[in-house]
């Protein structure tokens, strides 16, 4: 939890490649030792914010995992080789002790494997003794669980939240999946075609979401008491591409609720609580 500080900012960002503004207008914190989730499909522009923060925040110790840890790795050389780049100085015995801290029961070994010789899980440990290895005021797990399997996931998101706890890092989570977040995070930022749309402590942005596009992810979660053939739920079309984002609210060709007046002019931003939000329609 958040001791009140604020570790990063984050305001009126934009990102432009020609014509393309992939992210526009976004703004949210990260506290110190705070716990923040930015969620969205792909194709909305949450990874190119995050890679933001070493630029213009470069006064905060950041480090990064990515997702499919099997790609990010570089595949000809040994884990432990890669991780002394990442960290001059640490000895043997430290990243040894850093990837046993990830819990790996092999770190002798893992520390002279090469990528292709470790499971996806082992990677993405690897991984995270790479980041702890920086000793990051911020780690930024970008869809950390991408291609491993549904307990090595959790066993992951565990790890983070466990070593935050030891640590006091904070953690900015990038996900697709809103159910990752309740439990875990202290606030949620809803991003949609470059721009967030709704943000607030997690708890009540789940139990009482105000934005379409939110409601839309949280029903495409499925629910573990669902019957087997039942279909699931989802938002129909797909993100526009950066170059083309529609006029007005650029979730209206997608939104059940629209109307003539989402087309034209950009939502006005509304408060719920503690819980941001732009829609034309309210709440």
């Amino acid at each position: 939890m958040s001791d009140g500080g604020i570790l990063v900012e984050v305001k009126g960002l934009r990102i432009a490649f020609g014509d393309a503004v992939p992210v526009r207008n976004v703004n949210f914190t990260v506290p110190v030792h705070g716990r923040v989730a930015l969620v969205g499909e792909s194709g909305c522009g949450k990874s190119l914010t995050a890679l933001s923060l070493w630029k213009d925040h470069p006064e905060v110790r950041l480090a990064y995992v990515f997702q499919n840890p099997m790609d990010a790795l570089n595949p000809v050389m040994r884990i432990g080789a890669q991780i002394h780049e990442a960290a001059k100085g640490l000895t043997r015995a430290d990243i040894v002790d850093l990837l046993r801290r990830t819990g790996l029961e092999d770190p002798e070994r893992v520390y002279d494997a090469y990528p292709c010789r470790l499971s996806g899980g082992q990677c993405q440990r690897a991984m995270i003794a790479m980041a702890l290895a920086a000793k990051p005021e911020l780690l930024v797990a970008d869809e950390p669980t991408t291609a491993l399997d549904v307990t090595t996931q959790r066993e992951v998101l565990e790890l983070i939240d466990s070593l935050a706890e030891e640590t006091g890092m904070a953690v900015l989570l990038i996900t697709h999946n809103l159910g990752l977040v309740a439990g875990r995070m202290d606030t949620v930022n809803v991003m949609y075609a470059g721009e967030i749309v709704e943000s607030g402590p997690v708890e009540e942005v789940l139990s009482s979401p105000h934005h379409p596009y939110t409601k839309g992810l949280l029903k495409a979660v499925p629910a573990l008491d669902a019957p087997m053939d039942a279909p699931l739920a989802d938002i129909p079309g797909t993100v526009p591409p950066p170059n083309a984002w529609p006029t007005g609210c650029a979730f209206h060709p997608r939104c059940p609720y629209a109307t003539e007046i989402c087309a034209q002019a950009a939502p006005p931003e509304r408060r719920a609580g503690a819980v941001r939000f732009t829609c034309h329609q309210g709440e």
